[in-house]
């Protein structure tokens, strides 16, 4: 098992390599470049930059070179550890992320817990009572979960809070909070906001384990050592949680590598719609004005996030699962 993880880690620089590359190509794939987009900003409001202005303000960020030589100079930067410079917002990018890494961080563990709570009991109760008033209930559940879109359903609880007990449940801190240090405070008041869009991004990666624990559970159920355990006396609640509970959940511990970086984007529309102050809008606002250095910098840790959570994943699939073994 050891030397299993050590190759797997070891394996991790060339990853994040190849993926580097495929980032910078595609977010480099759409015309133009983030002075184009910065002037057609400030022809909107009125505003205008001149040729002369445009072109000296592109030497200075270097968008007047080849396209491998940007990379080469972007790259150089990642292994002196340092992300480069916000385009859009004057400020390292390194800055930038590390001041919403703790609300992405908060948010995506209360999401992943609560949807793993909701997922694994009602999969278990619909396997176990199938074709039951409760079987059909979580079945008409999840079915809502996995068609209504995570933003349309923000914006309806959103609505409902609102009306119904006045409450403005946008953002993840109070006006007073938004700005300020963190202190034990601001934590709280964090904690306060962190429920809604935690329960909202819960709903449909829960709606969706629940059914893929429910159909695997029922298949373990029907295989032959289930009818041994039986007629050896065992009860059934103990015959299930010992068995095929533990087989039924190896498919929710394999997704574990690609959810977990679509919790810490935080669904983009999601955090857009309730205005979450994580990492995901501050992704949406760097692709959308062409900032290559944040939103490369942001995608490649994602990529992370994605090749830890597979290594992650199946370090539980060995744990979980006695006839796997990792050699």
């Amino acid at each position: 098992m050891a030397s299993y993880i050590a190759k797997r880690i070891l394996v991790i620089p060339f990853l994040l390599f190849v993926f580097s590359i495929l980032i910078f190509v595609l977010i480099q794939a759409p015309p133009g470049d983030f002075m184009t987009t910065y002037s057609a900003i400030l022809a909107g409001s009125g505003s205008s930059l001149d040729a002369e202005q445009l072109d000296a303000m592109r030497v200075s960020y270097g968008l007047d070179q080849p396209l491998h030589i940007q990379y080469v100079r972007w790259i150089e930067k990642l292994l002196r550890g340092d992300m480069g410079l916000s385009l859009l917002y004057m400020l390292p990018n390194k800055q930038l992320i590390a001041e919403r890494l703790g609300p992405t961080v908060a948010l995506a563990l209360f999401s992943f817990i609560l949807s793993w709570l909701i997922a694994i009991p009602s999969g278990i109760y619909s396997a176990t009572h199938k074709n039951s008033f409760g079987d059909y209930f979580f079945m008409v559940l999840n079915y809502i979960g996995v068609a209504i879109p995570n933003f349309f359903l923000a914006l309806l609880l959103m609505w409902f809070f609102y009306v119904k007990f006045g409450w403005n449940l946008v953002g993840l801190f109070s006006p007073e909070f938004e700005a300020a240090p963190w202190s034990w405070a601001k934590f709280l008041d964090m904690l306060k906001h962190l429920w809604l869009p935690g329960i909202i991004l819960a709903l449909g990666g829960s709606a969706r384990l629940t059914r893929v624990m429910r159909a695997n559970l029922l298949d373990e159920m029907g295989k032959p050592y289930m009818v041994t355990g039986r007629a050896k006396g065992m009860s059934e609640w103990s015959l299930v949680m010992k068995y095929p509970v533990r087989l039924a959940i190896n498919p929710l511990v394999s997704t574990i590598g690609n959810y977990i970086p679509q919790l810490f984007s935080g669904s983009l529309i999601v955090a857009s719609v309730m205005n979450l102050q994580n990492i995901g809008p501050l992704l949406l606002q760097a692709l959308s004005m062409q900032d290559m250095y944040l939103s490369g910098s942001i995608l490649l840790v994602y990529c992370l996030l994605a090749i830890l959570g597979t290594i992650l994943s199946d370090l539980l699939l060995a744990w979980v699962d006695p006839r796997i073994r990792l050699e």
